[in-house]
């Protein structure tokens, strides 16, 4: 009598409990401790491809009393059967590590050759060509996603979010909020495929022009990766932001360490209950209510202790008038060195110039063309790390005193702000956001803190004491 069929169509080796049905019959077995199964392997390749993971599931099939059975193998627990086991395990994963070696071989050879083996991307359909085999073609998506890539290179969608919005509004992602795709979206945006090349550095293939049509050209995909870096200095704050729950999308759960706490209303029978929980289903404190009141009032007692000491802001302005000073004299004098370097680069460039066109052997022209775009990579990187022209006379005082006012007292500055401004607020106060434990409460000693960092900088740089400076150390602050 047959009490149950699984079918297992996963390929590849490793933990057999990574297999669907592998995992279906397990549990299968367990549900039934009191009977005795014979299971029947069809082929001895489908029990595992892996000598580990072969005799790793031998022993989970022999805890549960599973007796191993397939047409083409006798399975025999005496040190020469398990010899023979040995080599067909062993054989089975040779035969799996040699075909995953050469479908990666040609998967690369295919990469090289400028096309993409892989599945298809947002706003491409993959197609066969008679010639050019498995081939991305642009689809009708690809005119809405080159109008929001481009867009984004110009400024005139300013952020990340606001690109996601109009995809969205376009139709061309459906189902969530603009918010959810922001990763996809920075994940595209980054992507040379978009620009018509093919990279993989996993199989260390680099940067080529590949063969499908590109859906923006080489110079927009550029123009969108130093957005991206300038971008990125700046924190992305929640868009979905509730006045019920100020906290939600600051927290994260202490006991899992990567759940987020997030805040909701729970209906009682007679009215409805505000409270704070993890949302990590993997985390043993899922679901489990922490109170509104209780998360708050202690949030606004970190704030209360993390207000900056009166001895701080007294030697807090002089200090700063030193380093600021040794930090703009050393801006001065790397902007100097960057000029030098640059007309030493220039005249070089020119120099590489005259060779090519004196050059009669194509050799040596190619050499010197080589040379030639060195320099003016070189030259466009001076540029782009190049300060211009700074104003000295920035009034830095002025946000140094914003600064120290926000921190004498930041709980009376929280009670005043808005809600987008108190997480502004929040991610100056603290570099990341704050673990919280249900049981202990807030978990800041590893959370470098503002107010921490002005203090421990006043007591390192004190007017007593030497400073360090960046090159070569400066004389002692006055």
């Amino acid at each position: 009598m047959v009490d149950g069929v699984f079918k297992d169509t996963y390929t590849g080796g490793g933990d057999f409990m990574g297999r669907p049905n592998m995992r279906n019959l397990i549990a299968f077995l367990d549900r039934h401790p009191y009977r005795n199964y014979v299971v029947i392997f069809d082929d001895l390749k489908r029990f595992a491809r892996d000598v580990k993971a072969h005799f790793a599931l031998r022993e989970e099939l022999r805890m549960r009393n599973a007796l191993p059975e397939s047409p083409n193998h006798t399975f025999d627990d005496t040190p020469e059967g398990v010899f023979i086991e040995t080599v067909h395990a062993a054989h089975n994963q040779l035969e799996r590590q040699q075909n995953r070696r050469q479908v990666i071989q040609k998967m690369k050879a295919r990469l090289e050759l400028g096309y993409w083996p892989f599945c298809g991307k947002k706003g491409y359909t993959m197609t066969k060509d008679p010639i050019h085999g498995k081939l991305a073609i642009p689809n009708a998506e690809s005119t809405i996603l080159k109008r929001a890539m481009e867009d984004f290179a110009k400024g005139v969608l300013v952020r990340k979010i606001d690109v996601c919005r109009f995809l969205v509004a376009q139709g061309f992602w459906k189902g969530q909020r603009p918010e959810k795709y922001i990763d996809k979206l920075d994940e595209m945006l980054r992507d040379p495929f978009y620009a018509g090349y093919i990279e993989y550095l996993p199989w260390e293939v680099e940067r080529r022009e590949g063969k499908h049509s590109p859906i923006i050209s080489p110079e927009t995909h550029e123009l969108i990766q130093k957005r991206l870096r300038r971008e990125g200095l700046g924190k992305r704050i929640r868009l979905d932001l509730s006045p019920d729950f100020p906290l939600r999308g600051l927290l994260i759960c202490d006991h899992c360490g990567t759940g987020h706490i997030t805040g909701a209303w729970s209906r009682g029978r007679k009215c409805r209950y505000p409270y704070y929980a993890c949302q990590n289903r993997a985390c043993t404190e899922y679901g489990k209510s922490i109170r509104k009141a209780d998360i708050e009032q202690e949030f606004d007692n970190l704030l209360k202790r993390n207000a900056l000491k009166d001895e701080v802001t007294k030697i807090l302005n002089p200090i700063f008038d030193c380093v600021w000073k040794q930090e703009t004299d050393a801006m001065k004098r790397r902007e100097m060195e960057s000029q030098q370097e640059q007309s030493r680069l220039e005249e070089k460039a020119r120099k590489l110039t005259d060779m090519i066109i004196a050059a009669r052997s194509e050799i040596m022209k190619k050499t010197y063309e080589h040379q030639l775009e060195e320099a003016a990579q070189e030259i466009e990187k001076l540029e782009e790390e190049s300060v211009g022209e700074i104003d000295w006379s920035v009034p830095y005082r002025t946000a140094l005193d914003k600064a120290t006012s926000l921190l004498k007292n930041p709980y009376r500055v929280w009670q005043k702000l808005e809600l987008a401004d108190r997480h502004k607020l929040f991610y100056f106060m603290f570099e990341q956001k704050l673990p919280y434990h249900r049981v202990e409460g807030y978990r800041t000693a590893k959370i470098p803190c503002a107010t921490r960092l002005f203090e421990e900088f006043i007591t390192t740089n004190s007017p007593d004491v030497d400073l360090g400076g960046i090159e070569p150390p400066p004389r002692q602050c006055e």
